[in-house]
């Protein structure tokens, strides 16, 4: 990485002859103690991320979202505090998240020679430190991206048994599915399941009569051929992307399949109708739920 596409240590570049005192006051924006972008650059979760190890001078380890973000995670805010870990704690600018702890050498790993925790070790904190609704879509991202399991995870947390947050980790885990593929889809099945409705599956692949694929589904019951897609906000207001949609449900509908769609409106705002939908839907297929 150059020096002009993300954050750098001023006084490092200056010595290396890489700018000059006078481009650094001039040409770029002092964003915490001896740390610099270009003006005008907006660093994103990973840029925030590696200018954190900046201010640490490399003696930080990202930890968090900021590990997770580095190790490849999706969905992560921009505008989230960094999240670093440091030996002996020191007061942060207002967009760094610090912590005092020291992390084993074990459980941490390099990304483009950046210190992050492992992917096992970051999803322990998440899942510990996270509320529910956010720790769920954000395990889900990081358990697609790295390969992790839950029960890699819980195994990780029997490790240590010490550890604040380790009952809360147990009740997160289980919850966790790398077929969701946006945050919306995670928080979707997390209120089905914690509706007591069955638990759908994920990425079901629905085939022609020839065997042929033909289409993905978010999740559902392939058993009962109830499924359920998350419409973002392109589906309802691209026609072209409306018109196929509606190709394809009808077609779905030949093939003996139940959809039932949804949007941002329906899951944020009236999650009590999406639940009455799917269980009327499962009745009507002679699922026995209860009442």
């Amino acid at each position: 990485m150059g020096v002009y596409d993300g954050a750098f240590v001023g006084s490092w570049a200056v010595g290396a002859g890489v700018v000059t005192r006078w481009q650094l006051r001039h040409d770029f924006e002092r964003v915490a103690h001896d740390v610099y972008v270009a003006r005008g650059v907006r660093l994103d979760a990973v840029g925030r991320a590696m200018a954190a190890v900046h201010w640490t001078k490399g003696s930080g380890v990202l930890v968090g979202l900021s590990a997770a973000a580095m190790l490849g995670s999706k969905w992560i805010d921009d505008e989230l505090p960094a999240e670093i870990a440091v030996p002996t704690y020191r007061r942060p600018p207002d967009w760094i998240s610090c912590r005092q702890a020291r992390i084993a050498e074990h459980e941490q790993c390099f990304v483009e020679d950046f210190p992050v925790t492992t992917p096992k070790r970051t999803a322990f904190d998440l899942a510990r430190h996270l509320p529910l609704q956010r720790a769920v879509p954000a395990l889900d991202a990081l358990c697609r991206t790295t390969g992790l399991t839950p029960r890699d995870v819980l195994g990780f947390a029997a490790e240590h048994p010490g550890e604040r947050g380790c009952a809360q980790v147990r009740q997160v885990m289980p919850l966790v599915d790398t077929g969701a593929e946006s945050p919306p889809e995670s928080l979707t099945r997390l209120l089905i399941v914690r509706s007591g409705l069955p638990a759908p599956t994920t990425q079901i692949v629905v085939r022609h009569s020839d065997g042929g694929f033909f289409a993905r589904l978010d999740m559902g019951w392939p058993e009962w051929r109830v499924g359920i897609e998350y419409d973002g906000a392109q589906h309802w207001t691209d026609p072209t992307q409306r018109t196929k949609d509606i190709d394809r449900s009808a077609i779905l509908a030949d093939y003996g399949w139940q959809i039932i769609r949804v949007g941002a409106n329906l899951l944020y705002r009236r999650p009590h109708i999406l639940l009455d939908r799917v269980h009327h839907a499962l009745a009507a297929r002679g699922v026995l739920l209860n009442t």
